[in-house]
C-alpha cells in the first residue's frame, strides 16, 4: 500500500490558534517532514475550498490550493504535490492546464491533477459561480479533463463545448512529465463520475463502506471493459480522518484536544458533532492504536485499496500521531 498525507490550510479550523503570519511556516513544516528522505509518505495534499468546514467562518483562514502547489513545488525536493480535488468549475479548464503545467516545471514534475465536479454551494454561491445541478457540473468536469488531457500532451487544446469553448489555447512549455500530469478523478456517481474516471484516470478517489467501496470497485471495472481499459491501470484511493495513538487512553486524549480547538469556532455540540462524524462514523474514519489501524486498513486492500491519504487534524500542533503512524502502521503495510 501507497501513502499520502494532507497538509493543514486551515479548511478543518487546523490552524486555529495560530498567528495567520505563521502559517506559511507551519504548513511549510509539515510538508519537509514528509519530503524528508526517510519519510514513507510519497505525496502531500491540500483541499481546493475557499470556506471553512463544516460552518463557514468570516474570521478563521482556508489556503488557497495551487498557490500553495506552487510554494510546495518550490521548497520540497521529493514528495508528490496534489489537490483533493480541485473543483472544475472554479478556475477555466485551459487556464487550470497553464498553472499545472508551471507548478509542474517549478516542481521538476512532481504534480499530481485531484479534479472533481465540486461540491460546497456556500462557496460556490459566495464566489460568484452560482451552483448549476449535479449534470452540469460533472458535464464541466467531462468537458475540463478532455481540455487538460489535450494540452498537456500536445502543447494545444481546442474544444466546442457545451460548457467551454476553447480554440487553440497554447499550453508551453508542456508539463515535465510523460504524459502529462497524472489525473486523479474523485468521487464515486456510477453512472457519470466513474465513468470519466474510467476514461481518464490514472487514479481513482472516493470513499464508502468496505461493501460500497468493493461495490464501485466493480462498477469501475464494468465501465473500464465497456472502453477496452485495463481497470488494474487505475490506482484505488481513498482519503482518511486519522488520529493514530499510542493506547486507547492516547487515542481518546488526542480527540479530546481536538474538539476543544473546535469548540470556539462551532460551540460545543457542534464540536462534538464534528468529531463525531469525522472521526468515529465515517467510512473514512481511521482512528486508534497502530495495530487497530493496520487491521482497518488491511481490510480496505483486500477489496481493492491501493493508496491511503491521510488527514491528520493534529498535524499543526503535533505531528507525534504522523510520525508514530509512520513507525508502525506503514511497515505493516509495506
Amino acid at each position: 500500500m501507497r501513502f499520502g498525507m494532507f497538509v493543514p490550510q486551515g479548511w478543518r479550523f487546523d490552524l486555529v490558534g495560530i498567528d495567520p503570519a505563521e502559517h506559511w511556516a507551519v504548513m511549510s513544516d509539515v510538508a519537509s517532514f514528509s519530503d524528508g528522505a526517510d519519510s514513507p509518505f510519497e505525496s502531500i495534499w491540500v483541499y481546493d475550498h475557499f470556506h471553512t468546514t463544516p460552518e463557514p467562518s468570516p474570521t478563521e483562514a482556508t489556503h488557497e490550493a495551487w498557490s500553495l502547489m506552487a510554494a510546495f513545488a518550490a521548497s520540497t525536493s521529493r514528495v508528490r504535490l496534489g489537490q483533493m480535488c480541485t473543483c472544475m468549475s472554479y478556475r477555466n479548464p485551459a487556464y487550470l492546464a497553464k498553472v499545472a503545467a508551471t507548478t509542474d516545471l517549478i516542481s521538476g514534475g512532481r504534480v499530481e491533477m485531484g479534479i472533481g465536479g465540486g461540491w460546497y454551494e456556500h462557496e460556490w454561491r459566495a464566489y460568484g459561480y452560482g451552483f448549476p445541478p449535479v449534470p452540469e457540473r460533472l458535464g464541466r468536469l467531462r468537458e475540463g479533463v478532455e481540455i487538460m488531457r489535450q494540452a498537456w500532451t500536445t502543447g494545444q487544446a481546442t474544444l466546442d463545448g457545451r460548457y467551454y469553448q476553447v480554440d487553440g489555447a497554447i499550453v508551453q512549455p508542456r508539463p515535465l512529465q510523460a504524459g502529462g500530469i497524472p489525473i486523479w478523478v474523485a468521487g464515486g456517481g456510477e453512472q457519470v463520475t466513474l465513468k470519466i474516471a474510467a476514461t481518464y484516470a490514472d487514479y481513482t478517489n472516493f470513499t464508502g463502506s468496505l461493501e460500497e467501496f468493493a461495490h464501485k470497485d466493480d462498477v469501475l471495472r464494468g465501465h473500464c471493459e465497456a472502453i477496452g481499459r485495463d481497470a488494474s491501470a487505475i490506482t484505488r484511493s481513498m482519503n482518511f480522518n486519522t488520529v493514530v495513538g499510542s493506547s486507547t487512553a492516547d487515542v481518546a486524549a488526542r480527540l479530546a484536544r481536538i474538539e476543544e480547538r473546535l469548540v470556539p469556532h462551532l460551540g460545543a455540540d457542534g464540536a462534538a458533532k464534528a468529531v463525531e462524524s469525522y472521526y468515529v462514523t465515517a467510512p473514512g474514519a481511521l482512528v486508534g492504536t497502530p495495530d487497530e489501524i493496520v487491521a482497518k486498513l488491511e481490510q480496505r486492500r483486500a477489496v481493492g485499496l491501493d493508496y491511503a491519504i491521510l488527514y491528520a487534524p493534529e498535524a499543526a500542533y503535533d505531528r507525534s500521531g504522523l510520525e508514530l503512524f509512520a513507525a508502525e502502521v506503514v511497515p505493516a503495510l509495506r
